[in-house]
Parts: C-alpha cells; sequence; structure tokens
C-alpha cells in the first residue's frame, strides 16, 4: 500500500509540474519573461558602457602621465591590472543587481519604479506557492498598461501616491515577510482560521484590485480629456465649412 501510495504522489507531483510548466509557456508570465529579459540585455548594454568608459579614463590619464614622464614597463602593467579590476567591480555590481532584484526604491519616478517592480514579482514567483503565482501573473498583466498612464504623472501627484506605495512598501513587505516563515508554519492556522499562505494570496489580491481600480481611473480621466477636447474642437470649428482642394474655382 505504501508503494502505491508513493507512486500516486509521485505521479501527482510529476502532473503538477508539468502543468506548471506548460502555464508558464504562455501568458502572463510568458510576457513577464520576456520584459525581464529585455531588462538584462539593457543592463548588460549599460554595464558594457561603464566598464569601455573606465578603461578609457584609465588609458587616457596613463597617456598623459607617460607624457609627463616615462612609466616604464611597470607603469603598463600597473595600468592593465587597474583595468582589469575596474572592470571586474563594474561587472559583479552590475551582475549582482540583475540577479538580486531588489524591491523597487520609494524615490524612483513612476515608469522605473514599475518596471524594477515588475522585475522583482518575476523573480520572487519561483518561491512562492501556485495560487499566490496566479495572482502575480494577474498584477504582472496589468503593469504595461499601468505604465503607460502613470508615466505622464510627476512622482507627487496624488493619483499615482497609492500605486507607488504598493510598489515600493506593502507588497514587496508582504512578500518578504511570507519568505521569513518556515515553510513547517504556513500550514497553520491563525486566529481566523486562515493559513500563511492564504494571508499572502489574499494581500496580494487586495493589491492587484486597488493597482487595477488606478489603472482604470487613470484611463478614464485620458478618455474624459480626449472627450472634452474633441466637444470643444467640434463647438469651434464644426461649423465651419472646409474648403476641398478639389473644388473648382469660380
Amino acid at each position: 500500500m505504501t508503494d502505491v501510495t508513493d507512486k500516486v504522489d509521485q505521479a501527482i507531483a510529476r502532473f503538477e509540474r508539468v502543468t506548471r510548466q506548460l502555464d508558464e509557456r504562455d501568458g502572463p508570465a510568458r510576457d513577464a519573461a520576456r520584459r525581464e529579459r529585455q531588462r538584462l540585455n539593457a543592463g548588460l548594454g549599460k554595464t558594457a558602457i561603464r566598464v569601455a568608459i573606465a578603461a578609457g579614463l584609465i588609458w587616457l590619464a596613463t597617456i598623459v602621465l607617460g607624457l609627463v614622464q616615462p612609466i616604464g614597463m611597470f607603469g603598463f602593467l600597473g595600468a592593465l591590472l587597474a583595468t582589469v579590476v575596474v572592470g571586474g567591480v563594474i561587472i559583479t555590481r552590475g551582475g549582482r543587481t540583475a540577479i538580486s532584484a531588489p524591491a523597487p526604491s520609494t524615490d524612483l519616478p513612476n515608469g522605473t519604479m514599475i518596471e524594477r517592480f515588475d522585475s522583482y514579482i518575476y523573480r520572487s514567483r519561483a518561491a512562492l506557492p501556485a495560487s499566490a503565482k496566479a495572482e502575480l501573473d494577474a498584477i504582472s498583466r496589468i503593469l504595461p498598461s499601468l505604465k503607460e498612464t502613470l508615466s505622464r504623472l510627476e512622482t507627487l501627484d496624488p493619483a499615482a501616491q497609492d500605486a507607488r506605495r504598493l510598489m515600493s512598501i506593502h507588497l514587496p513587505g508582504l512578500i518578504e515577510r511570507y519568505e521569513r516563515v518556515p515553510a513547517a508554519y504556513r500550514s497553520e492556522q491563525d486566529g481566523e482560521g486562515k493559513t500563511v499562505d492564504q494571508r499572502l494570496v489574499e494581500g496580494l489580491a487586495a493589491g492587484r484590485v486597488a493597482l487595477s481600480e488606478t489603472c482604470e481611473q487613470l484611463a478614464r480621466l485620458d478618455v474624459a480629456a480626449l472627450e472634452t477636447q474633441g466637444r470643444f474642437i467640434q463647438s469651434r470649428y464644426g461649423e465651419t465649412p472646409v474648403a476641398s482642394e478639389d473644388a473648382p474655382s469660380t
């Protein structure tokens, strides 16, 4: 009986693993992975530029110093060593940032904050239960539209404040607190009969709703502004006939 139970458990685990992989090939998870690759490629390009600039400055200083007094073989080797060390430090820092993907800072511009938050939830996804991943995917689906509307606003705009706090403080804090709970305690129920996993999902769902409402509110404001502008143009110029270039002259 034990062997049969083990085989059943293994089959269920294999099925869940396969379905999870299939789910991640399409939909929000795939789109989030594509955006993350684009950010990584952009980061690699920036790191390469920093390395090139640093190397150029080192060798420019070496050339200037060589014009003042000969640096000899040891000076050349010193410049070469400095280039390697500085380049290594820059590459290491860039790689560490790409791997860690920390929560977005509270002082970032709106568009940059959304990109950092998108990267943060994508990299946090693997450590969360399936129900929480579904909520992260739903949040990820909102972010491109939210970026379009929020990027046009100032950092201190009241319409952006709740979304900024959610992305930089509240949702990352919720995920980080969950990760601190030992796995053995995540299935225990609290005073209201809810597990740690359930609390996590409920918190993510509340954040998703809030971000969605912010995105919808800002989009409706843009629609209303367009409608107002259109009515103004129609009332101002709608009664004026437009002469056609093809009309015969009299």
